[in-house]
């Protein structure tokens, strides 16, 4: 191997440490002080690990000595809130993506981009008149109303990403469908559908991560008896790292395995005509 073959080498895998160590390392640092009972400077290490902060977060155990709680109730109230959003999102986004993929709707553009104005302005202001709102007719502080804030967080993705699925379907082969009799309903449930199932998981998993980590609107909205997974993050990360890492790796969980769900099935034409 001659020596500039040799220095590119040297240079491609001290990049790749790099990049594993800037994608992993913080992962990293999560799972040490998961297990850290105690990790004082200067020691790179934790002196003392144990599992006592996930048996604790678990619902395993039950002790005021390291302050932290079960987090069992909070994942249970997130997890509910998510499937429900998904439901709800899906059921706007399958016929409202359909419609807009499919027709030739005059204020196309007009109508995506409507669905994308709560993400083009400041959430706290929004969410602030909108609690006076919910206070107003009892949605505050109430499942039904932290899920429809989520809802709208999450609608862009849903809408978006369900109507570019079903662009990416050949109109051919729902016409060669209707020429053989099918009608509109059947052809959109045994062609259309099937085909665009994949983009509208991608969806469906785009709106459950986004309700699992949504925070400022069920701040808002939820207080003082809802309580998620991101509420106790927040709540626990300036005080408790051990407590605010066990969080943050159950929330990341969800996230990795449908990453690899996503990977797994979607393609690039289930979503090439997101915001065409």
């Amino acid at each position: 191997m001659t020596r500039s073959r040799l220095l590119v080498k040297s240079l491609e895998a001290v990049l790749l440490v790099f990049i594993f160590f800037l994608i992993f390392g913080p992962m990293l640092g999560l799972v040490l002080w998961s297990i850290a009972l105690r990790w004082f400077w200067p020691h790179a290490l934790p002196q003392e690990v144990g599992l006592d902060y996930w048996a604790q977060a678990l619902g395993f155990q039950k002790s005021l000595a390291i302050g932290a709680v079960s987090i069992v109730e909070a994942f249970q109230t997130s997890i509910l809130i998510a499937l429900l959003v998904v439901v709800l999102a899906m059921a706007i986004a399958i016929p409202a993506g359909y419609v807009l993929a499919k027709y030739a709707l005059p204020w196309r553009g007009a109508i995506l981009f409507l669905f994308l104005m709560p993400q083009a302005f400041p959430q706290q202001p929004v969410f602030v008149n909108l609690l006076l709102t919910f206070n107003k007719v009892g949605l505050n502080s109430t499942v039904q109303g932290v899920a429809l804030i989520h809802l709208m967080v999450s609608l862009v993705f849903a809408v978006w990403i369900s109507s570019a699925a079903f662009k990416g379907i050949p109109p051919e082969l729902e016409e060669a469908a209707r020429s053989v009799g099918a009608s509109k309903l059947r052809t959109f449930f045994q062609i259309t559908l099937p085909l665009a199932a994949p983009g509208l998981l991608a969806s469906a998993v785009f709106v459950f991560l986004t309700s699992l980590d949504e925070f400022t609107g069920t701040f808002f909205i939820g207080l003082p008896f809802i309580t998620t997974l991101p509420m106790l993050l927040y709540s626990s990360s300036g005080t408790n790292l051990q407590f605010a890492s066990v969080i943050a790796i159950v929330l990341l969980i969800p996230s990795i395995v449908f990453m690899i769900i996503i990977e797994r099935f979607l393609k690039a034409e289930h979503v090439g005509g997101v915001g065409v």
